[in-house]
């Protein structure tokens, strides 16, 4: 009789229920391990469908032994927590091959490793190599036809698909019935199985709940609680392969593309066929007689085989910069740069010299700059990416160029304000778009033409004056105004009795102030704001108010010139009181009152309020 003890490498990918099926194994004695049910028990446990689903190959072998087929016997002794842990560095296997030596049966396994220290120690070793074949008889696939583009399986719902191409998706309900956990469970696992056993297959992530699967071209994300409310798998896979003449690109681009002194940002937004760009512009460089590698996680570009593709070494983007940094690429296609440690080791590349093309996520092709900043030096954004080429439903919507220079902002006239700004410009029409620059402690990335068009003053003294009542808030409770009177000068305005309270003792706090805000600062009451920009007469005699409050009153403030006059005060159209407007141009009513609370309240809602003269 065949004696076999199989490792949990085999029982994971489904192997040995495939020889058993096939005939090969027929009345075969084979021995589980104690040690392989514990591991997997460990990884069920930990939420890894690895561990689902070599439990499940273990019950459809005990299935196969009920029918006569095989003889399955459990033995040996179950492994201690520390033996468990340690799996990854040969404690379970040792156990393994131990009851394959004491047995005097054949091991079989698909790890590498497992087989050689076999080998040395001359016990009888069946290595298993991992299929070569392409992937065909899932029944994922059954979902899929040549324009489905992903696969949305969850259970207790209809299977639905996206199909066409970026740009021009639609989702559709397939016309079947909703999917149990049961039968999800059943397609994790196949696919789980799948690829532990196919060549160019693996396992990219798996965490408690959550596993990420490259099989073939598909990438597959299978989600189940506690991660999830329910199991659930998403398949995508590349429907357009398109070449980079299709997309017309100018001879101008095309140079900067073939340039590695550039940096380039490939940026849109999900599903828009950033990837399928990136995939174009790699081919490209490789028929230029390029030197060509990429760096993803996962690695779902559908390149050449002379191009070779590099996932995270160790979980470690960083590291996998350093081996590429001694196989000295002349270009390398980053996708997809998002957390901060991916655009750190962008930078780090891209300034060793290496010609590199990041895809990264952005709504507009600006955002995939200003996703740099904080993560890069600003005066080392231009260095590391000088170009953004943004995709928009797989068509290039604007190229962006970046360049460096010293001059005073957009907006502003001193010329002692002439500062260090990175240009941003159109590529096509050389138009400047945007300035990025510092302002006190803020980088502001200000749009241009909105300075060319009259408003960037504007903007300017609303960044100053955001930046004064920062400052002010640490010393006052109060209503307080700013008024940018000029970029070294402010005049801010508070309520009468906060005056002495910001002045401070011989004028320490105000002079505390100008120092540390490096401005020179007028202060006034509130009453003295000039107010004819910022009221609106609606009608003849219709006023709508300031509102204003101190410690005893709320204030309606009006203009001097109404002194004297009769006046009404409507909350949403209804009038509540009648008062005389005051020599200050005021309408005042006790707080604590029910018209002074209404008015309060209608205020904070930005309710109407008006004063009828």
């Amino acid at each position: 009789m065949m004696k076999i003890v199989p490792d949990t490498s085999v029982i994971v990918d489904g192997r040995v229920t495939t020889f058993v099926e096939g005939g090969n194994f027929d009345g075969a004695d084979i021995i589980i391990h104690e040690a392989v049910v514990a591991e997997l028990e460990s990884q069920a446990n930990r939420g890894l469908e690895s561990g689902f689903s070599g439990l499940s190959e273990l019950a459809k072998l005990n299935t196969l032994s009920q029918k006569g087929k095989i003889s399955v016997h459990f033995m040996g002794e179950r492994p201690t927590a520390s033996e468990i842990e340690h799996a990854h560095l040969g404690a379970i296997d040792s156990k393994i091959r131990e009851m394959a030596e004491k047995s005097g049966a054949t091991l079989f396994t698909s790890d590498r490793v497992q087989s050689e220290v076999a080998k040395a120690k001359g016990l009888k070793v069946t290595y298993i190599e991992p299929v070569r074949e392409e992937v065909r008889d899932l029944q994922l696939l059954e979902f899929f036809d040549e324009t489905t583009m992903s696969v949305h399986l969850k259970e207790n719902c209809v299977p639905r698909v996206k199909k066409g191409t970026p740009g021009s998706m639609r989702l559709e309900r397939l016309d079947m019935a909703p999917l149990d956990d049961k039968k999800l469970l059943d397609i994790s696992r196949e696919i789980i199985e799948t690829a532990k056993r196919e060549r160019n297959s693996f396992i990219e992530i798996e965490r408690r709940g959550a596993t990420v699967v490259q099989l073939g071209n598909m990438r597959i994300s299978i989600a189940r609680p506690p991660f999830s409310d329910g199991v659930e798998i998403t398949a995508v896979r590349p429907v357009a392969r398109l070449s980079l003449e299709e997309y017309g690109l100018p001879q101008e681009v095309l140079e900067r593309l073939t340039d590695y002194h550039r940096g380039i940002f490939v940026s849109g937004p999900p599903g828009s066929g950033k990837s399928t760009f990136a995939q174009a512009v790699a081919e490209y460089l490789h028929l230029k007689n390029a030197i060509v590698k990429t760096m993803e996680s996962p690695r779902d570009l559908q390149v050449t085989d002379e191009i070779t593709q590099y996932a995270p070494l160790e979980h470690e983007m960083e590291l996998t910069g350093d081996i590429l940094l001694l196989v000295r690429p002349d270009f390398v296609v980053y996708d997809e740069v998002r957390k901060t440690a991916d655009f750190k080791v962008f930078a780090d590349m891209r300034l060793a010299g290496v010609g590199l093309i990041g895809v990264t996520h952005a709504n507009r092709a600006i955002d995939a700059i200003q996703r740099l900043i904080g993560r890069v030096e600003l005066g080392m954004i231009p260095q590391v990416v000088d170009t953004v080429i943004h995709i928009v439903k797989g068509e290039i919507q604007q190229i962006l160029e970046l360049s460096f220079t010293v001059r005073v902002p957009s907006g502003m006239t001193e010329a002692d304000l002439a500062r260090p700004v990175i240009l941003v410009k159109d590529f096509a029409t050389k138009e400047d778009l945007y300035e990025i620059y510092t302002y006190g402690e803020q980088i502001v990335v200000m749009p241009v033409q909105v300075a060319a068009a009259g408003a960037g003053k504007s903007g300017m003294e609303k960044i100053a004056e955001h930046h004064v009542l920062e400052k002010l808030r640490n010393y006052l409770n109060g209503d307080v105004e700013v008024e940018m009177l000029s970029p070294n000068s402010a005049r801010i305005y508070v309520d009468e009795e906060e005056i002495g309270h910001i002045i401070g003792k011989g004028g320490s706090t105000i002079s505390r102030l100008e120092r540390e805000l490096g401005l020179s600062i007028d202060v006034e009451t509130l009453a003295d704001r000039p107010r004819a920009k910022r009221q609106k007469e609606t009608k003849k005699n219709e006023i709508i108010p300031i509102i204003r409050k101190s410690k005893k009153s709320v204030i309606l403030v009006l203009e001097p010139e109404y002194a004297g006059r009769e006046a009404e005060v409507f909350l949403e159209g209804e009038p509540v009181l009648v008062g005389t407007v005051s020599s200050r141009g005021e309408l005042r009513v006790k707080i604590d009152s029910v018209q002074g609370k209404e008015i309060l309240r209608t205020n904070s809602m930005k309710g109407d309020i008006k004063i009828r003269l």
